[in-house]
């Protein structure tokens, strides 16, 4: 004789037909999603964090490439502390490869990219940019170092981590208060452009300077010219270090995207303001807080002030007479008038 088999929650019904209905969560909470990993923070030159949305655990040692051994697995409610045999390269990118599953046997496996912890990451600017280049003065971008320190794994973003179109990891440079690192994000993709590493004076290129460390946005095909958000990182995961917003939109322009014109510009701006690198005068950003980059050309490049205090606003930066770009030198105070 063929068994029909009922489901546990059907007999409750059919002896209920009558009367409240009872709680059946108990009965159908069945967790049938796997663990989500959400963060990853490297916490120390032998340690990193990962984060997940439950509890769970790897079922065998995670894979770090190249040559980290994991010696130690440290469980809490939402993560796990990953101990190494040694300490981790500055900078260099490692690939962790892993599989973790929950306390109901759902499982999840990824890949993912960590870069090795820096202990000297220098306090650095975004100090100078221009985007709207020409075929001669392509788009660019300044760093300044505020103070000394090494620039290993550190990550400039055209965007914010979350949502970016350009993205360059600095290599290991050694850099002295007040020096400089121009990032090309247009080149030529000539055998002249040279990133620079340990002398200044090796590349060629549009607008290499030879006090300054020249690196090339390999494919880079420049940044917005009316819209955008420039950001750097202490790492591609790390703490926002600096900020830029600009437009020359306004709140009326788009009622859609509260004027910003497109909806990542819109997202990138909330999370640039979101991590306090920039300042809105009302409750939410606006165009109107940005930097306008309106005269700005080739040779009118966006700037910092001297003697600006970084207060995250449009009031630390103005636009350069023509010609007045300073790209790897001091920056000029002059302000260009239409």
């Amino acid at each position: 004789m063929k068994k029909h088999l009922i489901s546990p929650v059907i007999l409750v019904l059919a002896s209920l037909s009558c009367g409240p209905l009872p709680d059946l969560r108990d009965l159908t909470d069945l967790d049938a999603y796997p663990p989500v990993l959400l963060t990853l923070e490297v916490t120390g030159e032998q340690q990193l964090r990962i984060a997940f949305d439950e509890a769970c655990t790897f079922i065998e040692p995670p894979v770090i490439v190249p040559g980290l051994e994991t010696v130690d697995l440290v469980y809490d409610d939402t993560g796990v502390v990953i101990t190494f045999s040694a300490a981790q390269e500055p900078g260099k990118q490692y690939t962790l490869d892993g599989s973790v599953r929950d306390e109901r046997g759902n499982s999840t496996d990824f890949i993912v990219h960590f870069y090795g912890y820096n202990p000297d990451v220098p306090l650095m600017v975004i100090n100078e940019f221009t985007p709207r280049g020409s075929s001669t003065h392509p788009d660019l971008v300044e760093l300044r170092a505020l103070t000394a320190g090494n620039t290993a794994g550190m990550c400039f973003y055209e965007g914010t981590s979350l949502d970016w179109d350009h993205r360059y990891v600095l290599p290991p440079l050694e850099v002295k208060e007040n020096s400089f690192i121009l990032l090309h994000i247009k080149p030529q993709g000539i055998s002249e452009e040279i990133d620079e590493t340990l002398e200044t004076d090796t590349s060629g290129g549009y607008d290499c300077h030879p006090e300054a460390f020249d690196l090339w946005v390999t494919g880079g095909t420049g940044l917005s010219g009316n819209n955008g958000v420039l950001s750097l990182y202490a790492s591609p995961y790390g703490d926002l270090k600096d900020g830029v917003l600009y437009s020359n939109r306004t709140s009326s322009s788009d009622t859609t995207y509260r004027g910003f014109g497109m909806l990542k510009v819109l997202q990138r701006a909330e999370e640039l303001h979101r991590l306090a690198g920039w300042t809105a005068a009302g409750e939410l950003i606006a165009p109107e807080d940005a930097v306008n980059p309106e005269g700005s050309t080739a040779t009118r490049s966006i700037c910092r002030r001297s003697t600006s205090e970084d207060t995250n606003t449009a009031a630390d930066w103005h636009i350069v007479p023509t010609g007045g770009y300073t790209f790897g030198e001091e920056n000029n105070d002059q302000v260009y008038t239409p």
